[in-house]
């Protein structure tokens, strides 16, 4: 039971001190006035004061409340490294007897265990004081005595709790002989040039009770998995590495540092980065045997492409003309056949033939040149027009040895519908051109007129026309590339003819794909990482694959067959046993992929710190404390005291209740407070009239 006086005021307190001030100034005025019954009148005015103010015995009916202690156990992955978790195992259960040893003064112990965030979550790491906040907001704050948090102190926090009212004890796991020594990547850039080198920045750091006289630091370097480069970097020093980006696409950087056997953890001993290498300004080469319609689609589709450097020739004038006209009377430029076709041909991505005819301009060792580029891993294209039928055809000149086709000699000019071929629906530069089609499976687009009839020779039809004779034929040789496209009609579709159709997009695939574009490889075995599923995708135009055979970083090996999902593609699936580089092979494919951080957060810096906590501490009252030493005291302290000693934790005491009844009784009745205000004031009136 608890008694008290408490007040419940009739009126505003606007209207009270109105009052009270109207009683002062009558007062002041009778003293000036020299009245003797001042005195008399004060206690009148003070009464009927005290009347407003409504005093009553107040007797309330407490039930005490237990104070509130959070044990809040740190279970992230950290806490698995040497003697963490043997120490809270130790400490937690010494901890929750001390708490509950004085049956006299309960505490009520809730415990907020915090482990890892669930597969998926966008951010990783311990978020201790995010579950401190979240399990005192249940609580009332007037029974929040203290929280007791176990933990090495590496948390990921950005700020602490506001305001958390009792004081917050820290006791680190870990041992005075912690070091570790961990790898960090300053600068990267996300793209680079292809078979150009790129720098990037990166530190050596120890930290903790670092061993004496470990020396300069080894970092190995590599790219996709191959041969790493060695480096010898100062510790605690920026550094840049130059490596090189060996292919265009994505190309995985592993930078280590080797393992020391007395360190913390190697898990942040590696770092992996993905670089995108990029192809530097594509050169290209575009040849125009004679005027006619069609020929600025070539020039409008490679202008439009910021990446490639064009170089456009069109014949106007063959040696062979007889106009009568004067060369200096002439403002034709000379067609640089030399410098193109011998001095600097090996500077071009591809060259383009179209509607090329042999009319005396390039002789023939010019020709054998370009057979020579394609074979040294050079591209071109022909796109053929009436005189690759003809004896002017670069089919009769040494470009034959490298021509996946040869002409019959027969033009047939017949409206016909383009198609893809059943290889086609399979090879990537026509594959997308497939679903282009109508319910009974005609190509939804326009038509072409005119044909150049080939025989194959080598290579893949992709396309066909008129007849089902071959449209669009795509061939390797030995290192390089040729397409051979039996047509000069791909303008109709541009010029809308008929609805037009996907030219743009043909013309552009298979540009890239003479140029080595990666994504449009036909034979290609590509991986990617969700966390620590991998997917396996193959890319074939036969018939079957092999299954796939991935070896992870600790060198242990898995099989898994791929199944195919549509025409020319496979793919498999896996789960990853642990984070790292894991490297993909078929028998005559490679692919790497990276599995999760090379460092996860967790472990980026795990010596055992508390930072991030001792400003809570600071600012909350409590201490900090090393497990390794012993598990420290527990007292019951007043508020407002010191809550913490070198070998002990407070926690206050708050005295939190909730009241059962209320039992409210006046001090004076209102009649006998009117009758003694009369009664003062006829006694002051009296004494004022004598």
């Amino acid at each position: 039971m608890f008694s008290t006086i408490s007040y419940d005021p009739l009126v505003v307190p606007e209207i009270l001190g109105v009052a009270a001030l109207l009683v002062v100034a009558f007062l002041l005025l009778a003293i000036w006035l020299g009245l003797r019954g001042w005195a008399f009148r004060a206690l009148a005015g003070v009464l009927l004061l005290g009347a407003l103010l409504n005093p009553s015995y107040r007797q309330e009916n407490r039930t005490p409340l237990n104070d509130v202690v959070f044990v809040v156990v740190d279970e992230t992955a950290s806490q698995t490294l040497p003697e963490r978790t043997a120490q809270i195992d130790r400490a937690l259960p010494d901890i929750l007897a001390k708490l509950a040893r004085n049956p006299d003064d309960p505490l009520e112990v809730i415990n907020v265990p915090v482990s890892d965030p669930p597969k998926g979550a966008i951010e990783r790491g311990t978020f201790i004081l995010h579950a401190l906040h979240e399990a005192a907001s249940a609580v009332s704050v007037d029974r929040i005595a203290g929280a007791i948090i176990l933990s090495d102190g590496r948390i990921h926090d950005l700020n602490p709790p506001p305001d958390f009212p009792a004081p917050v004890h820290l006791l680190l796991t870990g041992r005075a002989q912690d070091w570790d020594r961990r790898i960090i990547l300053e600068d990267a850039p996300a793209f680079g040039f292809v078979d150009e080198t790129v720098g990037l920045t990166l530190r050596i750091e120890d930290s903790g009770a670092v061993p004496p006289s470990l020396g300069p630091a080894k970092i190995l370097a590599s790219v996709d998995g191959g041969k790493p480069q060695v480096f010898q970097v100062p510790v605690g020093e920026s550094i840049t590495l130059s490596l090189r980006v060996e292919h265009a696409g994505i190309n995985l950087l592993d930078i280590t540092t080797p393992d020391i056997e007395t360190e913390l953890t190697t898990r942040n001993n590696r770092i992996i980065h993905k670089l995108t290498g990029v192809q530097d300004r594509l050169r290209v080469l575009l040849v125009s045997g004679e005027p006619y319609v069609g020929e600025r689609t070539w020039r409008n589709l490679l202008k439009a492409d910021a990446a490639v450097d064009l170089v456009h020739f069109t014949i106007l004038r063959p040696p062979g003309k007889r106009d009568n006209a004067q060369v200096n009377e002439l403002s034709l430029i000379a067609f640089p056949t030399r410098e193109l076709f011998m001095d600097k041909i090996e500077d071009f991505d591809l060259i383009i033939f179209d509607r090329y005819r042999k009319r005396g301009i390039f002789p023939d060792i010019y020709l054998e040149n370009v057979a020579q580029y394609i074979r040294k891993g050079g591209a071109v294209l022909v796109a053929s027009g009436p005189a690759f039928a003809t004896v002017e055809s670069l089919a009769r000149s040494p470009l034959y040895a490298v021509l996946p086709v040869l002409p019959t000699g027969r033009i047939i000019e017949e409206g016909y519908l383009p198609e893809v071929t059943k290889i086609g629906r399979q090879h990537p530069v026509t594959a997308t051109l497939s679903g282009q089609v109508l319910a009974d499976g005609t190509p939804n687009w326009g038509r072409w007129f005119r044909l150049i009839e080939m025989q194959p020779r080598t290579g893949h039809v992709v396309m066909q026309g008129h007849g089902g004779k071959p449209l669009l034929i795509l061939d390797r040789v030995e290192k390089g590339r040729i397409a051979v496209l039996a047509s000069d009609h791909a303008w109709l579709w541009s010029r809308g003819f008929e609805g037009g159709g996907p030219q743009l997009e043909l013309l552009r695939r298979l540009a890239h794909w003479l140029m080595k574009e990666p994504e449009l490889e036909e034979e290609i075995l590509l991986a990617s990482a969700s966390g620590k599923h991998v997917m396996v995708e193959r890319r074939s135009l036969g018939g079957m694959v092999p299954e796939i055979i991935f070896t992870g970083p600790n060198g242990a090996t898995g099989r898994v067959a791929l199944l195919e999902t549509g025409p020319g593609q496979w793919r498999a699936e896996f789960e990853a046993t642990e984070n790292g580089i894991y490297r993909i092979n078929d028998g005559a494919l490679s692919a790497v992929v990276a599995v999760g951080p090379a460092s996860p957060r967790e472990f980026e810096r795990p010596v055992g710190v508390s930072e991030t906590l001792q400003a809570l501490s600071v600012n909350t009252g409590g201490g900090n404390f090393q497990l390794a030493t012993g598990t420290p005291d527990i007292r019951r302290v007043r508020p407002g005291r010191v809550a913490k000693g070198p070998d002990w934790l407070g926690l206050p005491k708050r005295g939190a209740y909730t009241v059962e009844d209320i039992h409210l009784t006046p001090l004076t009745p209102g009649w006998l407070i009117l009758l003694l205000i009369a009664a003062l004031s006829i006694t002051a009136w009296r004494v004022e009239g004598r």
